[in-house]
């Protein structure tokens, strides 16, 4: 890059207290377009010294007077209004997820535009939330008084930098919480200026900072500072591990939506073209960097030719180029690095035993792509439970496919996995789709239907995929303390050592 236009490359800070303030340490790391190689922007590499700032801001707004003493109807009118703002500022903000991240401008778009939703369903459960009154033995009044937990140590992932930092910010902020965020390092753009236009609006300075940086520096100060009271991270499995023992050590509440290698299980009553066009939808979106990837196709033996065919020839017409365009459908992953990983699996699926490359499998031979990081929609047949390209998160336009006879038997190769997020059911029998939806061992399922988010509906996994819940109800109460209150309502003398004997109960 010439150097006269490497000095127009914006350098951010960090954002603590309302502002862009220096971090403590000049150095920098570059943020690229994945689709050109261009160089976007530099942040900061906050270091430890940085992050205890960040975390003692978001401590004072937290005690202060004007966010602990705010009315809940108060606090709900400030969250509506931050999701006024960020839907009156949504073009900027999907144009600027598209160059940060490389996900296609339409489905950017369409992510992007239901995010204000999050906010104004938490400012809802801010003025319907109630205390319960609790039935107790004997002559008492027993409550409960709900008080937010504190502060919220946030780290958020390259693949949805808004919509996931948004699942978490909005009940953080509604419930009465403040939070440090800490975004990839691939993707910060416009969670630092979503930040900039919510202190704007008027919400007050430190309930809502961001560190930048890398994640075994930054983001391992944040997990174990302890002046959180919640950890939320999103990513992989190994750092959910890793910060959660870090935070598990201060004895922080966590929310981790972590790995995922979602089972969709094809029936033979199902239509083959609709399975396989949701097939293509639960695998390719997002360049397939999704935790509920559609990643591993069970399909029953009776159509799964079909499917395997159609699917492959599907794969073949997606449109692969610069997000920016709206004609074109897959962007490219977001780094070098990433792309490095999905060709490795490519690789391995090549020398598994048995398993046939039927699409893709290789970086796009177009001279304009060569800049980016860009990967062929990839479909591997005749895969088995046993295969690594079936059990490993390979975070990638990257699917297989595996065949069952029995419903036993596609049941069990769903269940065979470490992760358990997402899984997702084709069939038009609703009493089988009842039955598998039970038997399946994963926090969220999709029947007929692919990536569907509600604010309203929980969100999260279970085994290795993570724990606690995002969205909906559940979330806004993992925001809170619950304090139990246990007044006696009677004056009769009371001595327990003046005749114990006599004493019917202890406690």
């Amino acid at each position: 890059m010439p150097a006269n236009d490497n000095a127009r490359v914006r350098v951010h800070g960090l954002f603590i207290d309302g502002a862009d303030v220096p971090a403590s340490s000049d150095e920098r790391l570059d943020v690229l377009n994945p689709a050109t190689g261009e160089l976007l922007a530099r942040i900061s590499h906050a270091t430890a010294a940085d992050v205890d700032r960040a975390v003692r801001s978001s401590r004072a707004a937290f005690e202060s007077k004007e966010w602990s003493g705010m009315s809940n109807r108060t606090r709900a009118r400030l969250i509506n209004k931050l999701a006024d703002v960020f839907e009156a500022n949504l073009d900027e903000m999907y144009q600027l997820e598209t160059a940060n991240n490389g996900r296609s401008v339409n489905e950017t778009r369409a992510q992007i535009s239901r995010l204000p939703d999050f906010f104004r369903y938490n400012a809802g459960l801010a003025i319907a939330r109630r205390d319960a009154v609790i039935p107790v033995d004997g002559n008492y009044l027993n409550y409960t008084l709900r008080t937010p937990v504190g502060v919220v140590g946030n780290s958020t992932p390259f693949n949805h930098p808004l919509m996931i930092m948004v699942k978490s910010l909005a009940p953080t902020l509604a419930s009465g919480c403040t939070t440090v965020v800490k975004p990839s390092e691939y993707t910060p753009l416009t969670s630092l200026r979503l930040a900039q236009l919510f202190v704007e609006a008027g919400l007050p300075p430190g309930c809502f900072n961001i560190v930048t940086g890398l994640g075994p520096t930054t983001g391992k100060a944040l997990a174990e500072h302890r002046g959180i009271n919640k950890w939320v991270l999103t990513g992989g499995t190994e750092a959910g591990r890793i910060t959660g023992a870090l935070a598990g050590a201060n004895f922080a509440h966590q929310t981790q939506e972590l790995g995922g290698k979602t089972p969709v299980l094809v029936f033979d009553d199902f239509d083959v073209d609709q399975a396989v066009n949701y097939a293509a939808f639960g695998a390719f979106i997002g360049a397939g960097q999704t935790c509920i990837c559609g990643s591993r196709q069970i399909v029953h033996e009776r159509i799964y030719d079909e499917f395997v065919a159609k699917l492959a020839a599907k794969a073949k017409t997606i449109r692969i180029g610069n997000p920016s365009d709206a004609s074109v459908q897959l962007g490219p992953v977001v780094s070098k690095r990433q792309q490095e990983r999905v060709l490795k699996y490519i690789r391995i699926g090549l020398e598994e035993d048995k398993a046939r490359l039927v699409a893709g499998g290789k970086v796009p031979a177009d001279a304009a792509l060569a800049n980016g990081f860009f990967v062929e929609p990839t479909v591997f047949a005749d895969v088995t439970p046993k295969m690594r390209i079936f059990q490993e998160e390979v975070f990638g336009p990257f699917v297989s496919v595996t065949k069952f006879s029995t419903e036993e038997e596609a049941i069990a190769m769903a269940n065979d996995s470490d992760f358990g997020l997402a899984g997702a059911i084709r069939t038009s029998n609703v009493t089988r789709a009842h039955r598998v939806a039970a038997r399946l061992k994963c926090g969220i399922v999709w029947v007929n239907d692919h990536h569907r988010l509600d604010p309203a509906s929980p969100w999260g996994g279970v085994k290795d995929s993570g724990i606690g819940r995002e969205c909906g109800t559940e979330s806004f109460d993992q925001h809170f303390e619950t304090k139990s209150v246990m007044v006696r309502l009677d004056d009769a003398p009371f001595d327990w050592y003046k005749d114990t004997a006599a004493q019917r109960r202890l406690n």
